[in-house]
């Protein structure tokens, strides 16, 4: 089996670029550092592209492994003929190979190992071959102690025939292209769960095509049945598959053709039905997982790339009405400088002494900015801090605190604030989250960040495996500050890991500040591997070498530096001056190492050393006229922010509790297949109110413009 031929046929790319990568990654690269900077390798193959043919490889490997395990327990049985080596080893699908293994897996009791054990198989092959033959009669000469009469003799000879059709791969695959083309999920409620289940209503007695389900119906059907709301059948019309069937085996029209029809209508019901039905669901749900996982990963990334206000002192403040608004000051990297609380809502009304402590904490500490989390009381506490007057210009910002509980609560939060409670820390996590939202949202587990579509129900090891990738991925775009970078950032840097991550900021706290990306190889355990994988997404700005600032990475410096000694000038002149850099020739750069990939990678960095690619960050104001739900009435014009997307829509804070749903169907005059093409998480939209359901407290906005 040449599995980088087969890759390359499903992804459309050519078999040595699969070759090549495969080898890098079994060499210990990772995806971020393939893609960066193994381009002339890969064939310029992006991080998606990487992904799948690491996955696909992976697959190819366990089914090798499958099959191994497979001829192993057949040739232990003495049944391995060379023709069925050969179908095993040929098979690419694990499906098939399922079925081919089906008669030789060893099983546990059956009616018709039972009835085999009785001496009936040799009735049960006479019955099978449909010949004119007084079935009652040859039952009879099978009565012995364990068969009592006839009737227990044919019965058991027919669960042998029904155990056949069962391991039948033509029967199955029948069956299978029947579900396949014609399966319908219909649901009933369970008896007495109305009030219970009462937000799948819409579901209580629901019938669809299979094939036509959309993947977050499913998984809300599948979270209902797992609930014990709903009972959950997938099948075809159960008249036509028992036909099918029953076209292939039964061959005449006798009395033993009868028995063999009524044991594949048995084998139908109750041994392929289950089995196949089983395989159906899964394999639809494995496919709305995906999807799911899909829509889930590009929220996380869209929310991991938000744009950062940068390097500025911030005011974080967790808003609450009793227990008051808890205040922390942080400093440009995010130090805690003070922490208190302030009670200017109901029931204390202390809005004056509030307006004053606020004041003196922006000038005493030099406040740029004041992060505002968009829970319980962000309405009233936005007002009231905009109505404050400040000495300087100071930007207020509403922050979304989703999984700032989480955070605070955690074993991080405790390392990095062991004499705080979680109060101050989530207050915290709020003001670190404007200043960059990739260094502190990378503290928190995705799944508990808000942006998910049925994230608990899909397949945990795919979702933990594809957001693991997506947060690297994100980490090594941007890349981070080596000097200020946490430990726990630094975790998801390509080629550390946990224990490098740590050893890095214990050398930083013994011996200040990295001087240079080559400092790194004192810290240790980093080895020539790790710094090689690791170095291009570690920044040191200000160092003395400028490239040690850039994506450049190390093992090319020798090329910039042969580009100013051509041009007779510094390297930190080449980056500054773009006039200088028009007179490189890069073709005369190439060699057995370097490509142009590569050099023009250089060039591009050269041009924009180190800067961040995530965007400016933009204030929003919400309508000051909108308080709660019952201020909306449709046709309102309404300035909101994308909260969530998901494949039928997305969600927008409007500066209400309640967050409105844009159905795909209202995102644009256009007809749209992917909200995405529409709208990304955190972008700023008008909206219009449509309805609003005041007793399930739903909102439903149009972005049309008609």
């Amino acid at each position: 089996m040449n599995i980088s031929n087969l890759i390359a046929q499903s992804l459309g790319v050519r078999e040595q670029q699969i070759i090549q990568t495969i080898a890098l990654l079994d060499g210990g690269a990772t995806i971020p550092f393939i893609s960066r900077y193994r381009k002339e390798a890969t064939g310029g193959l992006d991080e998606v592209q990487i992904a799948s043919i690491q996955e696909q490889n992976e697959k190819f490997i366990e089914l090798d492994k499958r099959k191994t395990s497979i001829l192993a327990s057949i040739e232990e049985q003495g049944q391995l003929t060379e023709e069925l080596r050969s179908r095993i080893q040929k098979t690419l699908n694990l499906t098939e190979l399922e079925d081919i293994y089906l008669p030789y897996k060893p099983k546990r009791k059956t009616r018709a190992s039972i009835a085999k054990e009785k001496g009936l198989e040799p009735l049960a092959k006479l019955i099978m071959s449909q010949s004119n033959l007084d079935v009652e009669n040859k039952a009879y000469s099978f009565l012995n102690d364990a068969v009592k009469d006839t009737k227990e003799a044919i019965a058991g000879a027919c669960d042998i025939i029904a155990e056949w059709v069962s391991e039948s791969e033509p029967a199955r695959n029948t069956v299978r292209n029947l579900f396949q083309r014609q399966a319908k999920l219909s649901t009933k409620l369970v008896k007495g769960k109305e009030a219970e289940g009462d937000k799948y209503r819409d579901y209580f007695d629901w019938e669809e095509p299979l094939s036509r389900i959309s993947s977050h119906r499913l998984l809300a059907i599948l979270r209902a049945e797992a609930e014990g709301i709903l009972r959950v059948n997938v099948a075809p019309e159960e008249e036509e598959a028992v036909e099918r069937l029953q076209k292939r085996f039964v061959k005449a029209d006798n009395e033993a053709a009868d028995c063999v029809a009524d044991a594949v209508k048995d084998a139908y019901k109750r041994l392929i039905k289950p089995s196949i039905e089983t395989e159906t669901l899964a394999a639809a749900k494995e496919k709305a997982d995906e999807e799911a996982i899909r829509v889930f990963s590009t929220n996380v990334r869209q929310l991991l790339l938000s744009a950062p206000l940068g390097q500025k002192r911030v005011l974080g403040i967790d808003p609450g009405y009793r227990t008051g608004c808890k205040l922390v000051c942080l400093d440009e990297q995010g130090n805690l400088l003070h922490n208190e609380t302030i009670y200017p809502h109901a029931p204390q009304h202390e809005t004056g002494k509030a307006a004053a402590k606020i004041s003196k904490l922006v000038t005493t500490y030099k406040i740029d900015a004041i992060a505002i989390g968009n829970g319980t009381a962000s309405r009233e506490t936005e007002q009231f801090i905009t109505n404050i007057r400040y000495e300087k210009v100071v930007q207020v910002f509403v922050v979304s605190e989703n999984g700032a509980s989480i955070y605070s609560a955690s074993k991080i939060a405790r390392e990095e604030f062991p004499d705080y409670d979680v109060t101050v820390r989530g207050a915290v996590s709020i003001g670190r989250r404007l200043m960059d939202p990739l260094a502190e949202l990378v503290k928190i587990d995705p799944k508990s960040i808000g942006v998910g579509q049925y994230q608990h129900d899909v397949d945990q090891a795919k979702l933990k495996k594809t957001l693991d990738l997506t947060v690297e991925s994100c980490v090594n775009s941007v890349g981070v500050n080596l000097n200020t970078a946490s430990r726990h950032l630094l975790t998801y840097i390509s080629g550390l890991g946990a224990t490098l991550a740590q050893n890095i900021v214990d050398y930083r706290a013994e011996n200040g500040a990295f001087r240079s990306r080559r400092d790194l190889l004192k810290v240790p355990r980093m080895g020539a591997k790790s710094f090689e994988q690791s170095a291009g997404f570690l920044r040191i700005p200000d160092a003395k070498n400028p490239l040690d600032g850039t994506a450049v990475h190390p093992e090319s410096y020798g090329v910039v530096e042969s580009f100013a000694k051509d041009l007779n000038c510094s390297v930190e002149e080449l980056i500054k001056d773009k006039n200088v850099k028009k007179n490189i020739q890069l073709e005369k750069y190439v060699n057995a190492k370097v490509g142009l990939p590569t050099l023009t990678d250089i060039m591009d960095e050269l041009d924009k050393p180190g800067r961040d690619p995530r965007k400016a960050i933009e204030v929003l104001t919400f309508d000051q006229s909108v308080k709660t739900i019952a201020d909306l009435k449709p046709g309102q014009l309404l300035p909101g922010i994308v909260t969530n997307v998901t494949n039928f829509g997305c969600f927008v804070d409007i500066g209400i509790k309640e967050n409105g749903l844009v159905h795909i169907s209202e995102l644009a005059d256009r007809f749209v297949s992917d909200p995405n093409e529409v709208v990304s998480l955190h972008q700023h939209v008008e909206v219009k109110v449509l309805s609003v359901d005041m007793e399930r407290k739903r909102v439903a906005l149009t972005m049309k413009k008609g």
